[in-house]
């Protein structure tokens, strides 16, 4: 079977929503082909950080933050992540 004939993931809002889905689902009848690694954040946020940038950089990570159903300081932190793990 395809990826073209899989289903598409279905919109999970909750944790609820996902548990029961993850339990009731056939997995194997869902496209896997564009799924991405989460990462979850366990690490105490203790630090604070006071930065200046332009307006408009922020409101493109507020707006970016936004669509893709995250906090905007969230966000943040993985752009600073993922631009770490670059360097290496």
């Amino acid at each position: 079977m395809s990826s073209i004939d899989k289903k598409p993931w279905p919109s999970l809002p909750t944790d609820e929503a996902a548990e029961q889905f993850v339990a009731e689902a056939d997995l194997t009848a869902y496209d896997w082909s564009r799924i991405e690694p989460v990462h979850h954040e366990f690490d105490e946020k203790s630090a604070r950080v006071t930065m200046r940038m332009p307006e408009r950089q922020l409101a493109a990570i507020k707006a970016e933050a936004a669509r893709r159903g995250m906090k905007y300081q969230r966000f943040m932190r993985e752009l600073l992540e993922r631009g770490l793990q670059s360097l290496h």
